[in-house]
């Protein structure tokens, strides 16, 4: 037992540990990928134009392939500039994540993501830092896989969110867990948003899992 409650308050400490430690790590790494990213668009030229380049590529995904290559240079130019910083200083986190994971995703489907794949040994064969053919989508992956954890958990104790609910006495509700069908919903939102600039095949029956699982709450209370 002793054996036992070693462990049990070791973990304890990690957990409290932790709260203050992997956001801020997983927050600055994020920072300076997205700024280093987005002061190289601002000082360099616009390739847009080019993309896809590639006969393997898809090129811009919808909606993306509406508007002007000028106007997809600013957005990701700035975003990545703006959306780093709230990053770094841990202001809207999950707003500023789940941004930088469209950004991502959008990035991913224009260039990384393979036009056709006949299987899914074929498709994981994109998973490379360097290109071989379709794929070299290794890197905005892990991106989006160190973003995700933002966008759930949040910029930790270490961050102007923080500091937010302290200055409007909510720093109880930090802590608040609601396990419903709503959290369901937003959980899939958010794999729908992550996929569907992919692969609409996978996106839009996650999205529309996603609306369904939002708005049954709301009618069942309208009812």
């Amino acid at each position: 037992m002793a054996l036992l409650d070693l462990y049990d308050r070791t973990t304890a400490r990690l957990r409290a540990a932790g709260d203050y430690t992997w956001p801020l790590v997983l927050r600055l790494i994020m920072f300076w990928e997205f700024w280093e990213s987005g002061i190289t668009k601002l000082r360099g030229s616009n390739w847009f134009a080019d993309i896809p380049w590639a006969d393997w590529q898809k090129g811009f995904p919808w909606p993306f392939n509406q508007i002007s290559t000028e106007l997809n240079w600013f957005l990701a130019t700035w975003g990545e500039l703006v959306l780093s910083i709230m990053i770094l200083l841990g202001l809207f986190t999950r707003f500023a994540a789940i941004s930088l994971v469209v950004i991502t995703v959008v990035a991913t489907a224009a260039v990384h993501w393979p036009a056709e794949w006949s299987s899914l040994g074929e498709l994981w064969s994109g998973y490379l830092i360097t290109a071989k053919g379709g794929g070299n989508y290794k890197l905005p992956l892990l991106f989006i896989v160190i973003l995700l954890p933002l966008v759930f958990h949040g910029g930790g104790r270490i961050s102007l969110d923080r500091a937010l609910l302290k200055l409007t006495s909510r720093s109880d509700r930090s802590t608040d867990l609601l396990h419903d069908l709503t959290a369901a919903g937003l959980a899939l939102l958010v794999f729908g948003l992550v996929t569907v600039f992919l692969e609409p095949a996978w996106g839009v029956p996650l999205l529309v899992a996603a609306a369904a699982a939002l708005l049954l709450p709301a009618i069942r209370g309208q009812g």
